[in-house]
């Protein structure tokens, strides 16, 4: 397993990024470079050929009035930290698109709707959903935080260059499908999505070239687990950023 790691310090005196103390990563896809910028929390922004897709924008962890404004935004399900209407209305122009689940769709009353196992293509950019869900960890009342059916997962199409984003889930069956990812983000924050242990086992079925943890907590989540746990899936790039 290759590991590469970069911690954006500033973070524990601003718990509000500005646009500068955003991090990024470019990785170089067969027609444009792709910007992959750490926005926070389940929190992401992609920027590719002109266009800005932010990915569950959240006020709390950053700045949006100085971030760039969206020519796309994706939401994965209707918790407030994923559907945040003061981030979204800070980064909306009049002909921004958004792709939603159905129960999204509800709150925002606007946007393409996409159900699990659905597609959409929006300027040139191939959107697929996948399923996001709960099957170990429960509410109190014995009910997932996460439904079956409820949430979406996406996998971004920049050209031939496939990015997943899984919103928040387990490691969930479906996951074996789920092919030929360059770069994958998986939700790693007890209890609402994966342990360390699932994190590892999701990156297995999906075997991505680049996995981001995301979702989770510093000083609260064992990273150093992850990495002994894929210590020997060389083909995996485990890359730490500042969620």
């Amino acid at each position: 397993m290759k590991r590469f790691m970069l911690f954006v310090c500033c973070i524990v005196l601003v718990p509000v990024l500005t646009m500068g103390q955003v991090s990024k990563d470019i990785f170089e896809t067969e027609s444009f470079d792709l910007e992959t910028w750490f926005v926070g929390h389940g929190s992401l922004m992609f920027s590719y050929n002109g266009m800005n897709i932010h990915v569950d924008p959240f006020s709390r962890v950053a700045d949006y009035s100085e971030l760039p404004k969206a020519d796309l935004i994706l939401i994965t399900h209707e918790h407030q930290d994923h559907l945040d209407t003061i981030a979204i209305n800070l980064i909306r122009k009049d002909d921004t698109k958004f792709v939603l689940t159905p129960t999204c769709y509800n709150i925002l009353k606007e946007g393409f709707v996409l159900s699990n196992n659905e597609s959409l293509n929006i300027a040139g950019i191939l959107i697929e959903s996948v399923p996001a869900y709960n099957v170990v960890h429960l509410r109190n009342d014995g009910q997932p935080y996460h439904p079956k059916g409820v949430g979406n997962g996406y996998i971004i199409n920049f050209g031939e260059y496939r990015v997943y984003v899984a919103g928040d889930t387990e490691d969930i069956p479906e996951m074996k499908q789920i092919k030929n990812i360059d770069v994958a983000f998986l939700p790693m924050n007890l209890p609402f999505t994966m342990t360390p242990e699932m994190v590892a086992n999701a990156a297995m079925m999906i075997q991505p070239r680049v996995l981001y943890p995301y979702h989770f907590r510093f000083g609260q989540t064992n990273l150093d687990e992850l990495e002994e746990l894929l210590e020997y899936e060389e083909e995996i790039e485990v890359r730490i950023r500042n969620f």
